[in-house]
């Protein structure tokens, strides 16, 4: 049984066809590589259904899962051409480098006590 989320039920026609064509280059790399989704799902732990649901582009599917299959074929460092940081700010963050903040102001994201009461 799959599962639904908002967060998938909202997500743009434009990043489910990225997903669709990551999800063809996958099979095309095991299809390479001769290998079968029974072989490919058992080297990744998973089953294979879950292993079609990323060759099929599927939104659901674990990055965890991705990443590991992407080691297996060989395209691990294909990640970081992945949303790549530019200088300054993001780049100091992706470093380890801490973000200093005034006192009292929160960080970036935070939801707000008024905010949480709906």
């Amino acid at each position: 049984m799959t599962r639904s989320s908002s967060s998938l039920a909202g997500a743009p026609p434009e990043s489910l066809r990225m997903l669709a064509g990551l999800g063809q280059r996958l099979r095309a790399h095991r299809l390479q590589q001769v290998q079968t989704i029974e072989e490919m799902a058992a080297r990744l732990f998973c089953s294979p259904t879950t292993y079609r649901a990323l060759e099929a582009g599927k939104p659901g599917t674990s990055m965890g899962i991705l990443a590991h299959a992407l080691w297996l074929l060989g395209q691990l460092d294909t990640l970081d051409n992945v949303a790549p940081l530019t200088t300054g700010f993001a780049a100091g963050v992706a470093a380890g480098k801490r973000v200093r903040r005034r006192t009292g102001q929160a960080a970036p994201g935070t939801i707000s006590e008024p905010e949480r009461d709906f």
